[in-house]
């Protein structure tokens, strides 16, 4: 069964309650894991809206996972293209403050398979 749509407001209000700091990782810190969570699923369900398909996974454990970007569907097992990495550098990369090379330079994205690269998307949010 689908999960229900986050609305705009409580998707945006979460975000900006996140992302409040001026450091992504004192503000995920700082924030109540509710109001973590939907900033996270809100912020995965703009990437799957901007990015419809079934190619790479994104994994952001655990509090959510979408797959997106059209090409090969995966229906088993592992897909062969995924994206995992922590609530803070999740939502640092989708409102812009952190850049994707950066991200995976710094080791905070963990990528696999030759699709596995969402920064076209980036930033979902500001």
């Amino acid at each position: 069964m689908a999960r229900a749509r986050i609305d705009d407001e409580s998707g945006t209000a979460a975000l900006a309650a996140a992302t409040s700091h001026d450091g992504a990782a004192d503000a995920a810190a700082s924030v109540d894991r509710a109001t973590l969570a939907l900033a996270v699923r809100y912020t995965l369900q703009l990437l799957a809206e901007q990015a419809p398909g079934g190619t790479v996974e994104v994994r952001v454990p655990p509090f959510g996972a979408v797959q997106c970007i059209e090409g090969p569907k995966h229906t088993r097992g592992t897909p062969p293209n995924v994206i995992e990495t922590d609530a803070a550098t999740w939502l640092a990369l989708a409102t812009g403050s952190l850049a994707w090379a950066d991200a995976r330079a710094a080791g905070r994205v963990h990528a696999s398979g030759q699709r596995a690269d969402v920064s076209a998307q980036l930033p979902l949010a500001r």
